[in-house]
């Protein structure tokens, strides 16, 4: 059973916009990662990006798999942006936008997929997650005694400013925004793929970054076997969050891609 998905919305700066775009974000991630960019896309049409299930403002629920979030993405542009929208994908988020072109490509005009490829990882986030599992939160009432808390387990201050944004802060303490037991329990199905029937035979392009290994030549079949007319551009040096470190050249290709479908 799909969740509704809280979202926030950039109108179009244009008169006349095209189709809506749909961002969906990664793993611990949230709606407001993709601020830069979606205020580039803005330019051209309304951007929606939401919160996946278990995230930020979204419901929380135990399943989490990729059928049941691809599910959530069918359901809220049915529901919010008139049936059928362009739909861009990071990581988590664009393995479940390739399930949603899979499963509903009635509701997929083109897709947009950012670092990731349709198959199994053998990687894991648990440390990241434990690492906030791990926090007192009855001991912390502000944001630099959590980023302290988090310092041994999590050196890298850019990961340690990521992971705080699953915190949220208030007068009344801290809690938190993600569901990170469910996160945790679901890591297996989460870093999977379960090889969908069927193919999608819209317009993707894959943007891969240039330093990470998540999108590399040995996922070409895999692309192809599943989405038969895709582009598969790179963006040197980008790692993971191609997204947050490049944006530029993201919303370029990007644009490039959609002008032709």
């Amino acid at each position: 059973m799909s969740v509704t998905l809280h979202f926030s919305k950039v109108e179009a700066q244009r008169g006349d916009p095209g189709l809506p775009l749909v961002m969906a974000h990664g793993l611990l991630g949230q709606a407001r990662n993709f601020g830069t960019l979606a205020r580039g896309f803005a330019a051209e049409r309304d951007v929606y990006t939401v919160d996946m299930r278990n995230h930020g403002d979204s419901p929380w629920d135990e399943r989490m798999d990729y059928p049941a979030m691809a599910g959530d993405l069918a359901a809220f542009i049915e529901a919010e942006v008139g049936g059928r929208a362009l739909v861009f994908g990071h990581s988590m988020g664009g393995k479940a936008a390739m399930r949603l072109a899979l499963d509903a490509p009635e509701r997929v005009a083109a897709l947009i997929v950012a670092d990731i490829a349709p198959v199994a990882y053998t990687h894991s986030h648990l440390d990241q997650i434990n690492a906030l599992r791990g926090l007192d939160l009855s001991a912390l009432t502000r944001r630099s005694e959590a980023d302290a808390a988090l310092r041994g387990p999590v050196p890298d201050a850019t990961m340690r400013a990521f992971l705080l944004q699953n915190l949220r802060i208030s007068g009344e303490g801290i809690t938190r925004r993600s569901n990170l037991d469910v996160l945790a329990g679901a890591m297996e199905a989460l870093v999977g793929w379960d090889d969908p029937h069927g193919r999608y035979d819209g317009p993707v392009l894959f943007i891969a970054g240039g330093a990470s290994s998540y999108v590399t030549n040995a996922h070409d079949a895999a692309i192809r076997a599943l989405f038969p007319h895709a582009t598969v551009e790179v963006v040197p040096e980008a790692g993971h969050w191609i997204h947050a470190e490049k944006p530029g050249e993201v919303l370029a290709l990007s644009e490039g891609f959609l002008k032709t479908v």
